[in-house]
């Protein structure tokens, strides 16, 4: 369902990824896991086609990315991090909006925002401001949006990040009742471990681990050093 060959990304003299060979099967959750900087972000906007590479290939359900960009993304909902809302709209009135936007039909577009505001367990706060919503039910809001025309992959920025604990867990919950193929990147160790079934570990744009999280659990030199360089970062 993902697939990178030869990922390169280049400013001048600087490597931002090198080199990234991976895939991701339909249906699993796999974490991009990495300190700030590593090249997580860079690697997600290149597989969505936000980002040009400067080598190498990436497929998203077979599709080469730079080659069928409107077809790419029709197969794939992307959360960047921080992604943009617009916070005069309510959450019902941002997905009209953006159903809208897609083209989609009014009876479909009516039973996809009924569907995915129960799947992100927005019901309570569908008729709020979003500029008055939890940091929570906004990221909230932002996964209904990416979810709502019904894409083959998920693909998801830091999709946790200055969450508190209870926000935490009910991001987790949604994530993993997705039923979707999910990459999802973060910096959090226990993020990985409690939501998904496989890691890819990159450090200064290089891919250094593939493998369950027991798999690094089993490699403590490793974990070790993710653990200081999460900490130095």
């Amino acid at each position: 369902m993902i697939e990178a060959k030869g990922l390169c990304k280049y400013y001048g003299d600087f490597i931002a990824v090198e080199d990234l060979n991976f895939t991701i099967n339909e249906g699993e959750i796999v974490a991009f896991l990495g300190p700030n900087g590593a090249g997580k972000s860079t690697t997600m906007k290149m597989l969505t086609g936000f980002l040009a590479p400067s080598a190498g290939t990436s497929r998203i359900c077979g599709l080469e990315v730079s080659e069928n960009r409107e077809e790419v993304a029709n197969r794939i909902g992307y959360l960047p991090e921080n992604g943009p809302l617009y916070e005069e709209m309510t959450p019902i009135g941002l997905l009209n909006f953006f159903g809208d936007a897609r083209g989609m039909d009014k009876n479909l577009k009516a039973s996809r925002i009924e569907k995915v505001i129960d799947q992100c367990a927005l019901q309570t706060v569908v008729t709020k401001p979003i500029s008055k919503l939890s940091r929570g039910f906004r990221q909230r809001v932002g996964m209904a949006n990416v979810l709502l025309h019904e894409p083959d992959v998920l693909i998801m920025d830091e999709p946790t990040a200055g969450l508190d604990p209870n926000q935490v867990l009910e991001v987790r919950k949604t994530i993993k009742g997705l039923g979707k193929t999910i990459l999802l990147s973060t910096h959090i160790l226990q993020e990985v471990r409690k939501v998904a079934d496989r890691i890819l570990l990159i450090h200064q744009g290089r891919l250094v681990f593939s493998g369950t999280p027991e798999d690094l659990k089993e490699e403590p030199s490793l974990d070790d050093w993710f653990n200081r360089e999460t900490k130095a970062a």
